[in-house]
C-alpha cells in the first residue's frame, strides 16, 4: 500500500470522515473496549475507518449492516495493530483485500498428513477461513458474538492467522518480529507452552484453553491471540511467560487495562451518592 493509496484514503476521509456518533457507541457498548483511554479510543476509531476503507465487505443476501455495526467489527480487528505505528497497523492487514460473511457455518473436506507421512481425510467445521492472497471468511452467527471478554472471537482468530503468515506465507506460528523479539525466543517460548499443551490432553486432563489451540502450532497461535485479548487473566494465569512475550508484540497490555477498568468501576460503585 503506497503513495497512491494513502492519497486515495486522505481524500477519502476527508469527504467521510468518522461518524463519530456511531463511534462513541460502539465505544460504550463493545465490552472488548474497556479499559481504553479517550487518546486510544480516538486512535482505534481512525484505524477502524481506515480498515473498512481497505477491505471490501460482503454480506450474505439479505443481510445489511449498519454503519455501527461495520465499525463493531473493524473495531476488533484494529485492536490487534493499536499499539503499533500507522504504518505498521496498515501492514499488518498484509494481502488481506476481502471479508466474506456467510451465513453459517461451513464444512470443508481437508487432508493432512502427519508426522509419520500418514495422509489423513475428514470433514471439517468451521466459523473461519483465511488463507494467502485469499480473503477472510467469517460466520455471520459467530461474528455476531464476539467482543466479549469470554476468550472466544473469531474475528481475532482469523486476522492473527494473517498475522502468522507475514513471517514466510505459511501457517507456522512464525510471524514477522519486530526487531526486539529474537525469533529463537518466540519459538522457544511458544513450543514449551504448546507442549505443556499436548501433555495436558495426552493425560486425559482438561486443557487450559480451547482444545482447538493443540491441533497445530498455527491454530495455537490464533487462539492464543484470542485469550490474549478476550481472556487475558486466563492466559496471563497458566503461561505468563508466553503473554509476556505477545504483550511485547503487540506493544500492548490487555490485562493492566482490564484490571485497572475494574478497579476504577469498584471505586466508582462505592463512592456515596
Amino acid at each position: 500500500m503506497g503513495w497512491w493509496q494513502e492519497q486515495k484514503w486522505q481524500r477519502w476521509k476527508t469527504h467521510h470522515p468518522l461518524p463519530e456518533a456511531a463511534w462513541q457507541h460502539v465505544c460504550t457498548t463493545l465490552p472488548l473496549l474497556t479499559g481504553l483511554s479517550e487518546a486510544l479510543l480516538d486512535r482505534l476509531g481512525q484505524r477502524s475507518w481506515r480498515v473498512l476503507f481497505e477491505l471490501r465487505l460482503s454480506l450474505p443476501p439479505g443481510v445489511e449492516w449498519s454503519v455501527e455495526t461495520h465499525l463493531r467489527m473493524a473495531s476488533q480487528i484494529a485492536l490487534m495493530s493499536l499499539g503499533w505505528s500507522d504504518r505498521q497497523a496498515l501492514a499488518a492487514l498484509g494481502d488481506t483485500r476481502e471479508i466474506i460473511v456467510v451465513p453459517g457455518a461451513f464444512h470443508r473436506h481437508v487432508q493432512e498428513m502427519d508426522d509419520f507421512g500418514v495422509m489423513h481425510e475428514f470433514d471439517d467445521e468451521r466459523a473461519g477461513e483465511t488463507s494467502w492472497g485469499g480473503p477472510v471468511a467469517l460466520s455471520l452467527g459467530e461474528v455476531e458474538c464476539c467482543g466479549h471478554w469470554d476468550g472466544f472471537n473469531i474475528i481475532i482468530h482469523e486476522f492473527a492467522h494473517k498475522l502468522d503468515m507475514t513471517g514466510n506465507m505459511a501457517f507456522d506460528g512464525q510471524p514477522a518480529l519486530p526487531a526486539h523479539i529474537d525469533a529463537r525466543e518466540w519459538y522457544d517460548t511458544f513450543m514449551r507452552a504448546w507442549q505443556a499443551m499436548q501433555d495436558t490432553l495426552a493425560r486425559g486432563e482438561i486443557p487450559p484453553i480451547d482444545e482447538y489451540a493443540a491441533t497445530h502450532p498455527s491454530e495455537f497461535l490464533a487462539v492464543c491471540c484470542e485469550y490474549f485479548f478476550s481472556a487475558p487473566e486466563q492466559l496471563e494465569a497458566v503461561w505468563p511467560d508466553l503473554y509476556a512475550l505477545l504483550v511485547r508484540y503487540f506493544n500492548q497490555d490487555p490485562l493492566k487495562r482490564l484490571k485497572e477498568s475494574l478497579r476504577e468501576h469498584e471505586q466508582a460503585s462505592i463512592r456515596p451518592p
